[in-house]
């Protein structure tokens, strides 16, 4: 399970969605579709049009996954902080109703702001 104390995962990068999506395909619900997926050493965090699903692979063999899903329609407020010069790494802080915030760290080459519109148009409709 996502450590929710510590409210943030390493530093993710974009990886191919498809190998998000057949990571998360069976959770996925009737027309819920995979917009993008990231991922640090272990762990993935994939973004569907409808949710953040964070992945955690656990023991040695990583057989083991723990999943947690996010629905935008407890999204309350977002913020995005994008790469700069001298930070080449960017962020995603989003507050859940009855959760509170969740971080998601990302490197310089992931599209943040591309994310950050999908979650408008998703949060906004729900």
């Amino acid at each position: 399970m996502i450590d929710f104390n510590r409210n943030t995962f390493f530093k993710l990068k974009q990886t191919d969605t498809d190998k998000g999506a057949r990571l998360v395909a069976e959770l996925l619900t009737d027309g819920e579709t995979v917009c993008a997926a990231f991922r640090d050493v272990r762990d993935w965090v994939v973004f569907t049009d409808r949710r953040v699903i964070a992945v955690n692979v656990e023991n040695v063999t990583g057989k083991k996954k723990n999943y947690t899903s996010l629905p935008y329609a407890k999204i309350t407020v977002f913020a995005v902080e994008t790469a700069g010069v001298m930070d080449v790494d960017s962020r995603l802080d989003l507050w859940f109703s009855g959760l509170g915030r969740v971080r998601f760290e990302f490197t310089g080459q992931s599209d943040v702001v591309g994310i950050s519109r999908r979650l408008a148009r998703c949060a906004m409709r729900a």
